[in-house]
């Protein structure tokens, strides 16, 4: 037995509630079962109860057993003082409050239906990759939508926490902002951080300045990334090393350690020198960046936006010293909707938030008009019966997995409680 199964029948009644008594053998009524506050402090907040016709109005705490509440040391918190009732699986011993009275205690398995606890046992028995994954198809329709807009904005929640940091760390500053999320996943997975301490290391006030040169640009990022070598015998190599001194020195930049960039395992196209040479070509081409993503509404906007391709030297190069055959090497369609994806409308619900505003209704399409992604994750929840349509299911697949399935959260999940009501 697990507490979220408790705090599921609890908070939904799943147990005969008509002739409840305590372990005592007095009388018990719910009124109303609380507010489950899944933060530190008791389980169920406000709760009204009646004990042996006493109104009581408190808070409700939920164990497997009566001793975790010594296990967890709450008669040494005084967020516990209010505990009205405590609702266990199983009563092994009795709790006193500071003043040495008793908690009154439900014995919950004298209660909750046969029914109930084999439906529960039998979405927790161990798959091979989720526990519903032989069910998850037979959820209705409607259900599944609607989890999947809860799914969605909850995994936009946690992507603007660290916009939101950095928007403190640049004094409200979103053209930085915006700067530091791009840099980072124009390093994708490999090189995201490495690129985002690069970013993060230049003022973007300098960015703003040079952007003129798009070799100033270059200068900047390759030196930063430690990537001009000053006895390589590439003459642009050395250029570009000569213009990072110049700008270290005139913008005062300080030395910093960022970690390696990574060429092993990426294809040509995504070396990070092609990264870092079309994220300079994008701010030497593009102005005031943040207010034209703000602005863009459609994809074909969008990929109008990111119509550049590398600077001369790079068309002819994968790595300084090593030509290759000229290639334009422009943003492909793929690599845009992956920017859109996890840096731009990241980037616009963190400041319609900011604004006390909720993303539009526009955004949403944006991402309905994209492919889906293509991940193991993804093609998992295929072969179990729910396809992604677009990135929009995507995102809420991926949230779906990695916040629910995988700490097996199934009794907070939409789809647990509808197969345990099934």
């Amino acid at each position: 037995m697990k507490e979220d199964f408790l705090h599921y029948a609890w908070q939904y009644k799943k147990f005969d509630f008509s002739n409840l008594t305590t372990v005592s053998g007095e009388p018990l009524t719910i009124t109303n079962s609380g507010q489950y506050l899944k933060q530190s402090g008791p389980d169920f907040f406000n709760a009204q109860i009646s004990i042996n016709h006493q109104k009581w109005a408190g808070n409700v705490e939920i164990h497997v057993k009566s001793s975790d509440w010594y296990l967890h040391q709450h008669e040494k918190d005084p967020h516990y003082d209010n505990v009205i009732l405590h609702v266990v699986w199983e009563h092994d011993t009795p709790v006193f409050r500071k003043d040495n009275s008793e908690i009154p205690v439900l014995e919950l398995k004298e209660y909750i239906a046969k029914e109930s606890l084999e439906s529960y046992r039998a979405l927790m028995v161990t798959k091979t990759w989720i526990y519903c994954e032989n069910e998850i198809k037979t959820i209705d329709a409607f259900i599944l939508q609607h989890w999947k807009e809860r799914l969605f904005f909850e995994r936009l929640e946690r992507k603007s926490i660290p916009i939101e940091r950095l928007l403190l760390e640049t004094e409200n500053y979103w053209e930085a902002v915006l700067f530091c999320m791009m840099a980072k996943n124009f390093g994708l997975n490999t090189n995201g951080e490495a690129f985002f301490k690069l970013a993060k290391s230049i003022p973007f006030s300098i960015i703003r300045k040079e952007s003129t040169e798009v070799e100033n640009i270059e200068a900047l990022f390759f030196g930063r990334a430690d990537l001009l070598f000053l006895k390589a015998e590439d003459v642009y190599a050395k250029e570009l090393s000569r213009r990072y001194d110049y700008l270290s020195q005139k913008h005062q930049l300080e030395a910093t350690a960022i970690e390696p960039v990574q060429f092993f395992k990426h294809r040509p196209d995504n070396f990070p020198t092609i990264r870092l040479a079309q994220l300079a070509m994008l701010y030497h081409k593009q102005q005031n960046l943040f207010s034209k993503i703000i602005e863009a509404k459609t994809l074909e906007e969008f990929y109008h936006l990111f119509d550049v391709a590398v600077s001369e030297y790079w068309q002819t190069h994968y790595q300084f010293e090593k030509k290759s055959p000229k290639k334009k090497k422009q943003f492909s369609k793929s690599f845009i909707d992956l920017l859109i994806i996890n840096a731009i409308v990241p980037v616009q619900f963190a400041y319609a938030k900011s604004l006390g505003k909720e993303i539009t209704e526009t955004t949403l399409a944006l991402l309905q008009t994209i492919v889906p992604e293509k991940n193991s994750i993804i093609e998992k929840f295929a072969n179990f019966g729910v396809k992604a349509k677009n990135a929009f299911e995507t995102q809420s697949l991926l949230q779906l997995k990695n916040d629910y399935c995988n700490p097996k959260q199934c009794l907070q999940c939409a789809i647990g409680i509808q197969l345990l009501k099934s």
